[in-house]
């Protein structure tokens, strides 16, 4: 009898999912078990990944790491949204939480999509014109943007930053800044926004703009170096700075120019922030945790043509390489395109993201803080941005 209830349960519910209207296509989100990532004493819950997926294709999806029950879930933002119109869209270019609220930023769909961040459940999307990063500051969302479509052009013009009210969601200001503007950070009552110029190809820009928060308006640009990519705040109230140089254009006006990193800070007699060290090291994307900063590069010799990816360590206190290789077992050779790193907290437990070949599924792996790898798990295609979510 008892299994006779079950089977009639089973069937019930059977019919019931298979009887949604034609219009609704339900998708299930996949799932794998993950061995040793619980643990009960650590303030964090879980971990968001944003896959960009190709561009065109519509094929941006959400993961999520759930640290409670060591269990990896693929494309939940399609099962827990099944009546949004194609679903995340086209290329995820950033993630994060603030508020309660999961930002993520769709670059050629034009839009900020808004989440609860327990859930995944859509909230609402912010349109925003080829946005790029989003970051916080005293109840408003920043976000980065090109502004023009995506083309390759001289001419293109000067990127902006939006100011949204994370409680209304609409957008409230607007300001110029540089041209094609990537990732931010807040330091004090100022925003610091890094200008690519990548869409004017060869003639990059090469400046960090200064956004005075208080009254929302661009009061400075940094020249640090052309192409510029990344930005980091360490526990020193310093900047690190990444470029991505120009290694093939060799009519730019500024010959060409390797990746590197560089390190902004306040100088005695000073009261802006100026560059003062060069670190000599090129630099793809980066992560820090404590005294130690974390990155990986594809450098590129245009000369040999040849490339050659970098796992290193910067020690931000001597501000010296320490480490040209934070992987230590020798599964770095494993790793065909690295294109995200994230640091966890509270462990120390570094997670990479592999492209590989930026059309099939990525993967994303697990090393512990001596480099050692503790799993790798199957991703969506191009896995690239990770937040960490706080029980």
């Amino acid at each position: 009898m008892r299994h006779l209830k079950l089977y009639i349960t089973c069937f019930f519910t059977l019919c019931l999912l298979f009887s949604c209207r034609e219009d609704e296509h339900i998708v299930i989100s996949e799932f794998q078990r993950i061995p040793d990532t619980v643990d009960a004493d650590t303030e964090i819950a879980g971990m968001y990944l944003v896959n960009e997926g190709n561009m065109g294709s519509n094929k941006c999806t959400l993961d999520y790491l759930d640290f409670t029950t060591s269990v990896y879930l693929r494309n939940i933002y399609a099962e827990r949204n099944p009546t949004v119109v194609k679903e995340l869209g086209d290329v995820g270019n950033d993630i994060q939480i603030y508020g309660g609220k999961l930002y993520v930023v769709v670059n050629c769909s034009n839009k900020v999509e808004v989440l609860d961040a327990r859930t995944g459940i859509r909230l609402t999307q912010i349109e925003i014109p080829n946005c790029r990063y989003v970051r916080f500051y005293r109840g408003y969302a920043y976000v980065s943007s090109y502004v023009s479509g995506v083309l390759i052009d001289p001419n293109a013009p000067l990127g902006a930053v939006f100011k949204v009210d994370t409680t209304t969601l609409n957008i409230v200001d607007k300001v110029t800044v540089g041209y094609q503007p990537e990732e931010m950070e807040v330091l004090g009552e100022y925003l610091y926004v890094a200008n690519s110029g990548g869409y004017r190809t060869p003639y990059y820009d090469n400046t960090v703009s200064v956004i005075e928060l208080e009254r929302f308006k661009q009061v400075k640009k940094i020249v640090v170096e052309i192409n510029l990519h990344r930005i980091r705040k360490d526990k020193y109230n310093r900047l690190w700075v990444s470029s991505r140089g120009n290694y093939n254009d060799v009519d730019s006006p500024y010959g060409t120019v390797s990746s590197n990193l560089f390190l902004l800070e306040k100088k005695v007699g000073y009261n802006d922030m100026v560059v003062t060290d060069t670190i000599n090291i090129p630099c793809s994307n980066m992560a820090l945790h404590g005294d130690s900063l974390y990155l990986y590069s594809h450098d590129y010799d245009n000369q040999t043509q040849n490339s050659s990816l970098t796992y290193a360590i910067v020690d931000i206190r001597t501000k010296e390489v320490v480490s040209k290789n934070f992987i230590t077992d020798g599964t770095e050779d494993e790793i065909k395109m690295p294109y995200g790193i994230n640091i966890h907290p509270e462990t120390g437990d570094i997670y990479v993201t592999d492209a590989k070949n930026y059309v099939s599924t990525g993967t994303l792996s697990c090393y512990d803080k001596t480099g050692k790898r503790k799993w790798r798990v199957q991703t969506g295609d191009i896995p690239a941005h990770m937040v960490f979510l706080k029980k």
